[in-house]
């Protein structure tokens, strides 16, 4: 099997469907279409990894904005009581609108509960496998073009964020060279199977900023450019990983960072095997050894992989041997208005 199509073969698995995705856009595009028949409403963004491109399978949740106007809400943007004053009436805008009881626009949203940027509105009963929700966050547009968000338990009650950045930023990757979305999608896939407590929006930042930019006159192929991402990412972690808006901090503090740098420096480890097996035509261990890094998602060759992983090939090529990722804690994660 060659590398190409093994990876085709996993983006499939990591991809959620068209149908799935429709159907997150239609959920979100009935809040749009409430919202923007509002008097005090000036537009509607959406936001997030639907907005960007980057979400994978399964979709859980989508992300919208919604700009209020500031002559409409003068006791906004005031103090940590204003924010839950926000966050309260965004609830019960859904609630008469959307309310699965009583909408006025349409019958959809079962529950909306309240948290640190958003108001989560489900769609589904909250206890649901697989429960979706559209989750809302209220804000102002400042005269820079950002915008200001509430944060309930912040003693200022309001922060300055600039999702729209990361949106724009994504995109121009993504036409600079067209696996950059899917290649996002894949290592937040990734980060799940090495568990180490990594958030998807910290993911998402990590390979904006290392994945590498195809150069002029030169193909970049998705197997180089993982082996340069999780050689970058390995350094890079360990300082922070940061809205690159600058306004919002660090986006996961919590992260344990030693244990992400040392599954990046492994996976980095074992995909340069796998590009050099790639290069030598041995495309069966270079598949082998993608899959020891992506996990039985990602596909074996017909022949199978040996019983104990790649090490055996890689041995055998004059290679270290393969080691699997160590078991990690998963760790918390936070809000996060970025993502």
């Amino acid at each position: 099997m060659k590398t190409d199509t093994a990876f085709d073969l996993h983006q499939g698995v990591v991809n959620a469907t068209f149908e799935s995705v429709q159907e997150a856009r239609r959920r979100r595009n009935f809040f749009c279409s409430a919202f923007d028949k509002q008097a005090d409403v000036a537009e509607t963004i959406p936001s997030g990894s639907l907005a960007r491109g980057t979400q994978r399978d399964p979709i859980h949740d989508v992300d919208l904005i919604i700009v209020f106007r500031d002559e409409d809400h003068p006791d906004w943007d005031t103090g940590t009581g204003s924010a839950e004053a926000a966050l309260e009436y965004i609830r019960g805008q859904v609630t008469d609108l959307l309310g699965v009881t009583a909408g006025s626009f349409a019958q959809e949203v079962r529950r909306a509960h309240l948290r640190t940027h958003v108001v989560k509105c489900f769609l589904d009963e909250p206890d649901a496998p697989n429960a979706f929700a559209v989750e809302v966050m209220p804000a102002l547009r400042s005269s820079d073009g950002t915008l200001r968000i509430p944060e309930r338990g912040n003693a200022m009650g309001w922060v300055t964020a600039d999702p729209e950045l990361l949106i724009s930023e994504v995109a121009a990757r993504h036409r600079e060279w067209r696996s950059f979305a899917p290649m996002v999608r894949g290592i937040k896939k990734w980060k799940d199977v090495a568990d180490i407590g990594m958030k998807s929006l910290t993911a998402e930042i990590l390979a904006l900023k290392c994945l590498p930019v195809p150069q002029s006159g030169q193909a970049l192929t998705r197997p180089f450019a993982l082996q340069q991402f999780f050689t970058a990412a390995a350094a890079s972690v360990m300082g922070g990983v940061y809205d690159p808006a600058g306004w919002c901090g660090e986006i996961q503090p919590e992260l344990d960072r030693a244990a992400a740098r040392a599954a990046l420096l492994e996976a980095a480890d074992v995909a340069a095997r796998a590009v050099d097996a790639g290069r030598r035509g041995d495309h069966d261990t270079a598949v082998c050894l993608w899959r020891s890094i992506f996990g039985p998602n990602f596909p074996e060759p017909p022949g199978g992989c040996p019983a104990a992983g790649p090490i055996a090939s890689a041995t055998a090529a004059g290679g270290a041997a393969a080691v699997a990722a160590p078991a990690l804690i998963r760790r918390p994660v936070k809000d996060a208005p970025q993502g």
